[in-house]
């Protein structure tokens, strides 16, 4: 596909991929919507108040805690192992240094644990303050299925499967989505919640100053920008906004910095140039209500992965261990 598409084609391999994923909408055979209505009828409220609370006292936490969703997700499916802690997890894994949250979801175990002792999951826990998080930030509200289960199981070099670096090619992100059951329009919405958040300095050293070995900047960044980034990181260990304009707004505002070659990670970037993205780039750009009606959808795709050891997994106490 080329860029004299037409915006009409354009919408229309959108809702192709929306009516696809929407055959895989429904949830699987072992999550219901009512899971908890006996066992625990005040669990959302409880991980809905709990959210809340966190996030008004630190807006970075909402992003922190669909990121955290995202990596125990994209490793052994939705089965919280990446919040077990010990020597060896995917927790102390080098790829998980810049995770956070944890304390979060520690936070509504204990209360849940008091309220309904044994019951419910870490994992269906962080599925659904994830998105609690994504409704605090101002993104859309979907209906979160439960019955997950916990994973006794967790290993540090599984973590660095997971593709947080900033700068994979395209077709390597597209063929890590596709192994977990997501297409590319799941890999381009949501890569929309870096509309929110932030990243570290360091993360960016190379594209700034040696892209690729060659002592200069990546040639992709708008000048103005490179030039705002360089003033911002002057130290490593700092912070800067993945979006620029519109920081702490869950809006298509990332996919216009696209256009504007203002992308802060390299793996946001390519999304703009290679052609089985940039059309879906292009599209969202003017389509707010899409954009969190398909972010929704993938969310839900997302946290329905599942791949539980033989033993079915178990409800954790203590989410940073398994059960004694």
């Amino acid at each position: 596909m080329t860029w004299s598409t037409t915006y009409f084609s354009v919408f229309s391999i959108i809702l192709a991929f929306s009516v696809n994923n929407a055959l895989l909408f429904d949830d699987s055979d072992s999550l219901s919507f009512s899971h908890y209505h006996g066992t625990c009828p005040d669990l959302e409220k409880i991980i809905h108040s709990k959210v809340k609370e966190w996030v008004d006292k630190d807006h970075t936490l909402a992003p922190a805690l669909m990121r955290l969703h995202f990596h125990d997700c994209s490793i052994r499916g939705c089965d919280a192992s990446i919040l077990l802690n010990h020597k060896g997890s995917e927790r102390i894994a080098n790829a998980s240094k810049s995770l956070r949250g944890f304390e979060v979801i520690d936070d509504i175990k204990a209360e849940i644990e008091e309220k309904c002792p044994k019951t419910v999951s870490c994992a269906d826990i962080l599925t659904a303050a994830a998105r609690d998080a994504t409704v605090a930030a101002g993104g859309p509200f979907w209906m979160v299925p439960y019955g997950r289960k916990d994973g006794r199981v967790s290993v540090a070099h599984e973590a660095d499967s997971v593709p947080i670096m900033g700068h994979e090619k395209v077709t390597d992100m597209i063929e890590f989505f596709q192994s977990k059951g997501l297409n590319v329009l799941d890999l381009v919405v949501l890569s929309g919640a870096h509309t929110i958040g932030r990243s570290t300095c360091g993360s960016l050293q190379n594209r700034l100053y040696n892209y690729k070995g060659t002592g200069k900047p990546d040639p992709s960044i708008n000048p103005k920008y490179l030039n705002f980034l360089r003033r911002k990181c002057r130290w490593a260990s700092e912070y800067v906004e993945l979006d620029a304009v519109t920081p702490k707004a869950f809006d298509v505002q990332y996919y216009k910095n696209l256009e504007k070659n203002m992308g802060l990670l390299s793996t946001d970037q390519m999304l703009y140039i290679d052609s089985r993205t940039a059309p879906l780039v292009t599209a969202l750009t003017s389509q707010s209500s899409l954009f969190h009606h398909q972010f929704a959808t993938s969310m839900v795709k997302l946290g329905n992965i599942q791949d539980y050891d033989d033993d079915g997994g178990e409800i954790r106490v203590n989410c940073n261990y398994v059960n004694s």
